[in-house]
């Protein structure tokens, strides 16, 4: 979560030294401190489900645990109904549902749910993003049943009451279900947008600059081109210094359209566009018969024969040698820790 740049006090929490250079400072595999990442706390083995049981992830308390700083929450109970307690579930309008016991008086928790999730979210600390958990109706991210007076689900499927507040507070935070990080493709656009964001609140948005914006722009640009060629132009555009807006207002407003490009995980042919084009930074320095294998390794990927992670380690081990600063400092070859191995499965 990063509050508004306008925001800005006289030393922002989280802010870097000045004496620490900033893009070295959070290096996806150089990281100085964890990232701060929101998770419902039956997630990490806390017995908050309503059967007092919990939900653990082991990829959240594994891998993932390595580099974020959790920060548990169970909106159920904040909102004092107990552990163990009675199952609930929405019923109602789909667009505005209201929250209840499964079975029993039908009593109405819709308020006293909203009012402990709404005091926690008034005052959540700075965050990277938020893993949620699936199926419930307090923090599912999507496809949440409401059910009707006659006990059958409606065909409109919705999300749980806290995350539905959590998002709509909080819309450029990254947040995903611990169930849809199974899926590689998800699981990688998560991790991208969290430790992006991180690297946004830290280098731009807790001291704004146009130095800032652009360096951070400049790091970007192959990894934004992936993910959609008219944002990249856009955000180019935006950046090109017709716009004469103040250094505050514009990044927040390239903040709102780069996490908005960046917010669906990257087509196999937009890949393929962006390693052709850095395949350009070695026209002059590598054989013929080098760029002709890449090139083959490339269109292998395109075939999906191979994973990304193969044309990608081939074209920087030559970039890292011939390539010029500028393309080495890409973002696009480590959006995220390598160790993790995200890239070895999309």
């Amino acid at each position: 979560m990063m509050k508004s740049v306008n925001e800005s006090s006289n030393k922002p929490k989280g802010s870097i030294p000045s004496t620490v250079n900033a893009v070295d400072a959070f290096h996806p595999d150089q990281l100085t401190e964890k990232i701060p990442v929101g998770i419902s706390a039956c997630l990490l083995g806390d017995n908050v489900r309503f059967n007092g049981g919990h939900s653990r992830s082991t990829f959240c308390l594994g891998p993932l645990s390595q580099y974020f700083d959790y920060k548990k929450f169970c909106p159920e109970v904040a909102a004092g109904f107990g552990t163990p307690r009675p199952t609930l579930r929405l019923i109602g309008n789909p667009e505005s549902p209201v929250m209840t016991y499964t079975k029993g008086t039908g009593e109405d928790l819709t308020e006293t749910f909203k009012g402990a999730s709404n005091h926690y979210l008034d005052a959540m600390p700075e965050l990277d993003g938020y893993i949620v958990m699936k199926n419930s109706p307090s923090c599912g991210m999507s496809r949440i049943k409401v059910y009707q007076e006659n006990g059958h689900p409606h065909m409109m499927r919705t999300r749980g009451l806290f995350t539905d507040a959590l998002m709509k507070k909080y819309p450029l935070l990254p947040v995903e279900e611990d169930g849809r990080l199974n899926d590689p493709a998800l699981r990688e656009n998560f991790l991208l947008r969290v430790f992006a964001h991180h690297e946004f609140r830290l280098t731009v948005a807790n001291a704004p600059s146009m130095k800032a914006l652009i360096g951070f722009h400049s790091r970007y640009k192959y990894l934004i081109m992936a993910h959609s060629q008219p944002a990249y132009k856009a955000l180019g555009r935006m950046l090109c210094g017709q716009n004469k807006r103040s250094a505050n207002e514009l990044s927040s407003l390239y903040f709102a359209e780069f996490m908005a490009a960046i917010s669906q995980p990257a087509k196999r042919r937009n890949h393929c566009n962006v390693l052709m084009h850095l395949m350009g930074y070695l026209k002059k320095a590598v054989d013929t018969s080098i760029r002709k294998d890449i090139l083959e390794v490339i269109e292998q990927y395109r075939r999906g024969e191979v994973f990304l992670a193969t044309p990608m380690t081939i074209l920087h081990h030559y970039l890292k040698q011939y390539g010029s600063d500028y393309v080495k400092q890409q973002r696009y070859f480590s959006p995220y820790p390598n160790p993790l191995g995200i890239r070895n499965n999309v």
